[in-house]
């Protein structure tokens, strides 16, 4: 789905998380940086993601690792799915889909037959200097900190 491969300058952004905050890929300079786009915010696959990464929140943190969660949805479903599961990460409101569209995950999708357009579930893994060092398509939700951290 993403055109984008592992050696690649990560995409430039800018987006605002659950609470308006902004993030841009320069603030993460000095971080590895997990970026992971799932569907929609309080959907089972989804709360699965992220609650496992919350559940490794440590280990993220011991490794120099930050976390943004991103979908299409707005600042107060975010704001409640984050509230509600209590995630130590930002959730990013990518309503406009600038974020989505500018890591390739949005496009055709297929679900009990139908065809429509959505995120793909992609992770991409960011070093120090804003280069991909790996990109997750085939997400495991219940062990996708596993995915990242064997990396």
């Amino acid at each position: 789905m993403t055109t984008l491969n592992v050696g690649d300058q990560a995409p430039n952004f800018t987006a605002e998380d659950q609470d308006g905050n902004v993030h841009e890929l320069k603030d993460y300079k000095g971080s590895k940086l997990v970026v992971f786009f799932y569907p929609k915010a309080s959907t089972p696959g989804c709360t699965a993601e992220a609650c496992n990464l919350k559940d490794h929140w440590s280990t993220f943190e011991e490794q120099g690792y930050k976390i943004l969660g991103v979908s299409g949805d707005t600042k107060k479903r975010q704001q409640n799915f984050k509230n509600k599961y209590e995630f130590p990460f930002p959730l990013i409101a990518d309503e406009d889909k600038s974020m989505i569209k500018a890591f390739g995950v949005w496009g055709p999708k297929k679900f009990m037959g139908k065809e429509y357009e959505g995120i793909h579930r992609t992770t991409f893994i960011i070093d120090q200097e804003g280069i991909l060092v790996d990109i997750i398509k085939k997400v495991k939700t219940k062990a996708h900190a596993e995915q990242i951290l064997t990396e």
